[in-house]
């Protein structure tokens, strides 16, 4: 039986695919070893290193090596590179813009994709998502939080929309129909909850 193909941006195999072309080409002035392509997207060393080889002989990426490590990056000469990296903004960009963003912002907990961008990567049907909300957990300041998402819609060529809640909302007020809605959909973590123990 074949995978679904992701409803984010069907042409490309899986959704592990299109979240690590995001990385490299949203951030193309960076290289990336396999180990931390790997803790970004949550995806196997092995997956992203087979991956990584058919970027290699796509002409997608260009490599090198540093002792043991092997470090990738997009190359940006190739004449593709333009369209791949517009289609990567406003398809699995949020994945690849908003951590860096978020975690630059004191007072997160935690933080969330939610509403159509989250349900079409979780391969719900339904129209491309025509913006991008985002749950913060926690006591950021709001203006901070502003910046991030104006900084986000200029790379990601869509509206940002970010709320955020109290934990004690979150964790605690399970009769807010928000919280419970947000609960009973799809949610991608931005940023988890650390361990305190």
């Amino acid at each position: 039986m074949r995978a679904t193909p992701p409803l984010l941006l069907p042409l490309l195999r899986s959704n592990t695919v299109g979240e690590l072309l995001a990385w490299l080409y949203l951030h193309p002035e960076s290289e990336y070893s396999t180990t931390d392509l790997a803790v970004r997207t949550g995806a196997s060393q092995s997956t992203v290193s087979r991956e990584a080889d058919r970027f290699a002989a796509a002409g997608l990426t260009r490599e090198r090596r540093h002792g043991n490590l092997r470090l990738i990056r997009a190359d940006t000469d190739t004449i593709v590179a333009k369209p791949l990296t517009d289609l990567l903004a406003v398809t699995f960009g949020p994945l690849a813009v908003l951590p860096p963003l978020l975690h630059s912002i004191s007072g997160i907990d935690e933080a969330y994709l939610y509403g159509s961008w989250a349900a079409r990567h979780a391969n719900h049907a339904g129209p491309p998502p025509r913006d991008v909300d985002v749950l913060i957990v926690g006591s950021a300041d709001d203006d901070e939080l502003y910046d991030a998402a104006r900084t986000a819609e200029r790379v990601l060529g869509r509206e940002v929309n970010i709320n955020r809640i109290s934990p004690a909302s979150w964790n605690v007020d399970l009769n807010d129909p928000f919280v419970m809605s947000l609960r009973s959909k799809p949610l991608y973590p931005l940023i988890q909850k650390r361990s305190t123990s």
